[in-house]
């Protein structure tokens, strides 16, 4: 027994046994006709969201080899000259074997490794789920009446699993990458809410954390947290955040210099269509009320002075005017959580948000009812 471990060990010592390998070796091949000599690209995701080429070898008797390190799993995709479709592989340190048809790229196989394995895995269920999908777009082409009725449940069904399938999956597989791709997606197209995606996020392990989807996972759950925040603090019924900004004469100006018994804080920009065709309407409610102690704060996300300027003189906005000129990034939007203009908050004397983004006649309603 004991020269069973000797002998073990010093085989392990002459061909460099690692449970971790230093590198990764992407051993790639083609089968079809394929001249000699063929490049194949290597490429990734920039952040254009164009792909970008890592690395090209070329073919010999369809055969390929890549070489690198990977400090983290990384999405990335195979490329062949003149060859249509591409494969995706997640480049990990390991021997990752490839395998295809030229002409069924996205077909090919890829593994040998736990997370090309895992990705494989994934692939295979979603298209399960996929082909269902397209049964029953065939199906509904012919479908009238309510048979037609019942495959549009049918589907609104397998749309239903299919979300819930890939969140099942992430949190079944915290070790996957791509349970972080998955994640990734659902919160971008808010499909899971953020605080279930943190709950998913934080079971991931440190290497998947650390990735690049990982990352971008971890800054967007911190985005809407704040969102969220904000949006709880400029509810109806809240206390309007306090802010100040510079006037168009770079004086600083604060929300609280300029309170009536009713403010309307204006979010616009001389950008915005809907803002302009919105303003002749606050100036006849602003002429109508402001003797009677209505005030008007307009907070410009413009991106250069000078349009903003102009803006104010054409529409004739004779109120109290701040802005950063800062477009979305401006803080005081990011305060108030608002992310599309025109966007406005009608204060009542104490300075509570009574009532948000009323325009046209309802924005007149609401000022008499509280000034009368």
């Amino acid at each position: 027994m004991k020269n069973s471990i000797v002998i073990l060990l010093t085989i392990c010592l002459m061909f460099s046994c690692k449970s971790n390998p230093d590198g990764f070796t992407l051993n790639g091949n083609l089968r079809g006709e394929l001249k000699d000599g063929t490049n194949v690209f290597l490429k990734k995701i920039g952040d254009n969201n164009q792909p970008i080429e890592v690395d090209t070898v070329t073919t010999t008797n369809g055969e390929f080899t890549f070489t690198g390190v990977a400090n983290t799993p990384e999405l990335h995709y195979i490329f062949v000259e003149q060859v249509p479709g591409y494969t995706a592989v997640i480049l990990e340190n390991g021997t990752i074997e490839f395998n295809a048809q030229k002409d069924s790229m996205g077909f090919a196989e890829v593994e040998g490794t736990f997370q090309n394995d895992s990705f494989a895995d994934y692939m295979e269920q979603s298209r399960a789920i996929s082909m269902q999908a397209r049964s029953i777009q065939e199906d509904m082409k012919s479908a009238t009446g309510e048979a037609a009725l019942a495959l549009q449940d049918e589907m609104t069904e397998l749309q239903e699993e299919y979300k819930n399938f890939e969140l099942n999956y992430a949190k079944a597989n915290p070790k996957a990458l791509i349970s972080a791709l998955v994640l990734d997606r659902a919160i971008s197209t808010k499909a899971v809410e953020f605080q279930e995606a943190e709950t998913i996020f934080n079971t991931f392990t440190e290497e998947i954390k650390s990735s690049q989807p990982g990352k971008k996972i971890q800054e967007n759950i911190e985005k809407l947290k704040k969102s969220a925040e904000a949006s709880k603090n400029t509810n109806i019924g809240a206390k309007a955040p306090d802010f100040s900004g510079p006037n168009p004469d770079g004086e600083i100006i604060g929300l609280k210099d300029v309170m009536g018994k009713v403010t309307l804080i204006d979010f616009w920009a001389a950008w915005c269509k809907p803002c302009r065709k919105e303003n002749p309407n606050v100036v006849a409610v602003y002429n109508k009320y402001h003797d009677k102690g209505l005030n008007v704060l307009g907070v410009s996300l413009d991106r250069t002075e000078e349009a903003w300027k102009k803006a104010i003189a054409e529409d004739g906005l004779e109120w109290n005017h701040i802005s950063n000129i800062s477009y979305f990034d401006d803080q005081i939007a990011k305060l108030y959580n608002v992310n599309a203009i025109p966007a406005a908050f009608l204060l009542d004397e104490n300075g509570v948000i009574v009532a948000k983004n009323l325009r046209g006649p309802a924005l007149e309603q609401k000022v008499a009812e509280l000034l009368n």
